[in-house]
């Protein structure tokens, strides 16, 4: 593993990122207007509040200069705020990471691979499980590890995160804004691993989805579609 690894500066146009529907917008993120107020908007909320803390999440895991606010901004924003505490492939569980996919297919591969774990480890039953998308430009320089699957293989180990989380850990904190790589659910997808909030532009939400969970495993997953009356 001592093959050195390239910076790409690189758009997305369309990144994909998919969430349980179970977890909403957050007022203080889309209605604050300069994300220089949040920490004091946040001060007032909290006194009349008691929820905010919950719902806004750890907002001191964001540098006030990464910060972002408005419109569209708390699906992502709230990927920082609300680390997953048991860790991810690019993170030990003590900062969050905007995930995203370059297309719908990958982004419903790795979700659908990441809820039946989940799902598995709560030793849950028979259950549908409601999910929802997030569309939006992402554009930043890139730690580009894509077409090192062999000579970085540990990277993409697919049950392992022994060695991605340092790597992750390292590149965050030397500032970089994320890292790029083979979707290891659908190889022949692409992923990011986003570090900071201003590389990604406001989303808009995309479609909806139900996986079908039997107690195993998902077996399927639909997108649901709105009826005109």
């Amino acid at each position: 593993m001592n093959d050195p690894v390239p910076l790409r500066h690189e758009r997305w146009a369309r990144a994909v990122r998919i969430v349980p529907s179970c977890y909403p917008p957050i007022a203080l993120f889309e209605e604050v207007a300069d994300p220089a107020d949040l920490d004091a908007v946040f001060a007032v909320e909290e006194l009349t509040n008691q929820r905010i803390r919950t719902q806004v999440g750890e907002l001191s895991l964001v540098p006030e200069a990464d910060r972002i606010s408005g419109p569209g901004t708390s699906p992502i924003m709230a990927a920082f705020t609300h680390p997953n505490t048991a860790g991810s492939r690019f993170s030990p569980g003590t900062y969050g990471v905007y995930y995203a996919a370059g297309d719908e297919q990958t982004a419903v591969a790795e979700t659908r691979y990441h809820r039946e774990r989940f799902y598995q480890y709560q030793d849950a039953g028979p259950q549908r499980i409601q999910m929802r998308a997030y569309v939006g430009e992402i554009e930043a320089e890139w730690v580009d590890i894509r077409g090192m699957c062999e000579s970085r293989a540990q990277l993409y180990d697919p049950e392992s995160y022994a060695a991605s989380q340092p790597f992750g850990e390292a590149r965050r904190e030397a500032d970089a804004w994320g890292i790029a790589y083979h979707s290891v659910r659908r190889p022949q997808g692409q992923c990011l691993a986003v570090f900071r909030p201003p590389a990604c532009r406001p989303v808009d939400q995309g479609p909806h989805y139900e996986y079908f969970y039997d107690g195993r495993q998902i077996t399927h997953a639909v997108r649901l579609t709105e009826i005109d009356e």
